[in-house]
């Protein structure tokens, strides 16, 4: 597992692009004080429509507080793509 601090104004970005590497199994929020505000079990190709309640949660837990720690649990067997911005 690793952890990834950001603000608040950066934690969709954040969120987006670690979607896109698709090797990311969970993803947990966690406030400053390291209290879990969500904890969301991703599965392997899942995009569009499906994604939909994740991110409705992420837009709540945005109003919580000013500073998060995202933990990313990635799949061991898969290697980490990065894609570029466009």
């Amino acid at each position: 597992m690793s952890e990834v601090k950001v603000a608040a104004d950066k934690l969709k970005s954040t969120l987006t692009q670690l979607l896109r590497e698709g090797n990311v199994r969970r993803v947990i929020i966690r406030n400053a004080s390291g209290r879990t505000l969500l904890d969301m079990p991703l599965t392997a190709g899942v995009a569009g429509a499906v994604l939909m309640p994740f991110w409705m949660a992420v837009a709540g837990v945005v109003a919580l507080a000013k500073e998060f720690t995202i933990v990313i649990e990635r799949d061991p067997d898969t290697a980490v793509v990065r894609a570029d911005p466009p």
